[in-house]
């Protein structure tokens, strides 16, 4: 589980072919790898990755073709990360509840600066537009945001200098492909009327 707070940004360094995915070697210079042991959850732009290797400051990890499949961001050397290490249950949840689990990839419409701040547009996969609500919480690539507007399938956030100073969030332009996580509370809120409606019949 994380929080959306992304911790540091690291660089994919190099992408080598396995037999059903790629195994991952990301530069985490600015992480702290202290505490972080095989088998700990690293979370790669939103996406939830198990540390495979760890030889400061690289950090290895093997990604399954689903889920290259289903996220952005992680099938190019070069490419930034955003990286935040698990929650510890005596963590601050500066954030919001994230499991590291894309629900799927939107579209940057529109990365523009308005005063101080940005203001990004992102249309959604149909099938989670639904989920998104105005106030509510998003992750996009692993950051914890707030929704400032919804229309249809497009919904807005203001970025503040700071998270687009620290997060790779500033790299975006119209036409990215970004990750998506819809908040947690909304997925189990619509399987639990789902389940009562099916129970009902």
């Amino acid at each position: 589980m994380f929080s959306g707070i992304v911790a540091a940004c690291g660089r994919i360094e190099r992408i080598d072919p396995l037999q059903d995915g790629v195994r991952l070697t990301v530069n985490v210079a600015d992480l702290d790898l202290s505490d972080v042991q095989l088998g700990d959850s690293i979370a790669n732009s939103g996406v939830c990755l198990t540390v495979i290797a760890v030889d400061a400051p690289r950090v290895q990890f093997d990604v399954s073709r689903e889920t290259l499949n289903c996220t952005a961001g992680l099938d190019e050397t070069g490419n930034e990360v955003n990286l935040e290490k698990a929650l510890r249950l005596a963590d601050r949840l500066g954030g919001h509840l994230v499991t590291g689990h894309v629900d799927g990839v939107g579209e940057v419409v529109r990365f523009i600066p308005v005063g101080e701040s940005h203001d990004l547009v992102i249309r959604a996969p149909a099938a989670l537009a639904g989920y998104i609500a105005r106030k509510g919480s998003i992750t996009v690539n692993g950051v914890s945001l707030t929704v400032n507007r919804v229309e249809g399938t497009e919904f807005s956030i203001n970025l503040i200098p700071h998270t687009v100073a620290v997060t790779n969030l500033k790299h975006l332009e119209a036409g990215s492909r970004v990750n998506l996580e819809i908040d947690l509370i909304a997925r189990y809120c619509e399987r639990l009327l789902a389940w009562r409606e099916e129970s009902a019949q």
